[in-house]
């Protein structure tokens, strides 16, 4: 089936300078390549079995369709039939669909009560010390049935939709033991199946201490390297592996230990390093080549320029500083050292619950010192990049999935402008209506 929108105002991130673009070739954007967004204004694009066929100047993209024999254009081109649907866009903006690439959105219940508390001042990690946090929710996880956990996850998904989050990373991390770490890992399978969001799975065993494990924590990294990796690589279903490399948590040594047990069972590796306490978690990431390294409040310039030279994405999560009252991450620097820049919404029962990526947009845009351009760039294609989708999605190119949103205004700057609503009129998830109108 053949679908136009037109009568838009289109921008989208570029993998490469020319338009238009192989879908999928390249790494990250970096630098000034952060800022490579195209404005077609007005423009149009063409859907067809929910691929983008055509994009671009509306004149350019309408020019091709319904075009007499002979079925090519003086430019060589093959015509378009003329398309079964026109969207008008109204002239509103339309954006690649939001990618989340960092999420906890399998649990069981939420924590208003500590939020409660972090807010009369109690400190986050103090809260985590006491068996409160992370292990919170591995006792509710624990404790609860199949059918609520995947209920709970679904809600989240839908809302993270109705945001325009087109593209989705779900994390394990509340079960701490093998048969509850397998449990949520098949929970997310289930719960991608029923959404029509794509959803990337990573294995997050090395999430803490279990409250068993704490006077023998050298026998619960083991546990994790022994019995828990080779189950999770065993179901098929996490893309990458993660752990929480944090004073308190694991250590350096530990961690690289668990990561690169990891890679031997073909998972991408990913890290949890440097939220709270330097442990210059970004320059083992960058040294054990993780794809990302993420939070990074407290990473220096050294650990930065490691990753700029590995290529390592920085997502980077301000959400979860506004919620925990912490600095934001510099993620001015980590452009400016060249380091490839993603942004997510860290979603979880604790730190951060928010499914809005706007939001997410927003934070960087007015505290985090990115420019309106780069900090697209951050929540679609580069985002993308860091779970491995950037082949499918994150940018408005041919060949591409047609995953994008359409928002109630002119240009991008209406997410900022407009405070606190959901700017999100409609999305398209391969070319179909599944939010909005």
């Amino acid at each position: 089936m053949h679908k136009l929108i037109r009568n838009a105002r289109i921008y989208t991130p570029r993998q490469h300078n020319g338009d238009p673009a192989p879908a999928g070739s390249g790494a990250a954007l970096r630098g000034s390549a952060m800022s490579r967004v195209a404005v077609y204004d007005p423009g149009a694009v063409l859907i067809r079995d929910g691929l983008i066929a055509r994009i671009g100047p509306q004149d350019e993209v309408l020019a091709q369709i319904g075009a007499a024999p002979p079925p090519h254009d003086a430019a060589g081109r093959r015509a378009e039939p003329t398309p079964d649907l026109v969207i008008d866009a109204g002239g509103r903006c339309v954006i690649p669909g939001f990618v989340d690439p960092h999420t906890h959105l399998c649990f069981a219940a939420t924590r208003e009560d500590e939020f409660r508390l972090r807010l009369a001042g109690a400190d986050y990690m103090e809260i985590h010390r006491q068996g409160g946090g992370i292990m919170s929710s591995v006792r509710t996880l624990r404790a609860a049935s199949r059918q609520q956990l995947l209920e709970r996850t679904l809600s989240g998904l839908a809302r993270s939709l109705s945001f325009g989050v087109t593209t989705v990373e779900v994390k394990t991390g509340y079960g701490l033991a093998t048969d509850a770490e397998l449990r949520q890992l098949e929970t997310i399978r289930d719960a991608a199946q029923m959404v029509p969001q794509d959803v990337v799975a990573t294995f997050l065993g090395a999430h803490s201490i279990p409250a068993e494990y704490v006077q023998r924590r050298e026998e619960f990294v083991q546990l994790v390297i022994d019995e828990m990796l080779p189950a999770a690589a065993q179901t098929g279903i996490p893309r990458y592996c993660d752990i929480f490399t944090e004073e308190g948590v694991f250590t350096v040594e530990e961690s690289e230990r668990i990561l690169r047990e990891a890679r031997r069972y073909g998972m991408g590796l990913k890290a949890h390093v440097d939220e709270i306490v330097n442990l210059h978690g970004a320059a083992m990431a960058a040294r054990l080549g993780c794809v990302s390294a993420e939070h990074l409040i407290a990473a220096d310039d050294d650990g930065l320029k490691a990753m700029a030279d590995a290529g390592t994405i920085a997502v980077v999560l301000p959400g979860t500083s506004f919620s925990i009252r912490k600095p934001f991450a510099r993620a001015r620097a980590m452009v400016d050292f060249g380091v490839p820049l993603a942004l997510a919404t860290d979603c979880n029962p604790g730190s951060c619950y928010t499914e809005a990526m706007p939001f997410i947009y927003t934070l960087a845009v007015m505290q985090l010192g990115l420019s309106m351009e780069e900090a697209l760039t951050a929540v679609t294609l580069n985002a993308a990049h860091a779970i491995g989708m950037a082949d499918r999605v994150g940018s408005l190119e041919t060949g591409k999935q047609a995953d994008l949103v359409i928002l109630d205004g002119a240009s991008p700057a209406v997410i900022p402008y407009h405070l606190a609503v959901n700017p999100v009129l409609s999305v398209y998830k391969r070319g179909e209506l599944v939010a909005g109108g």
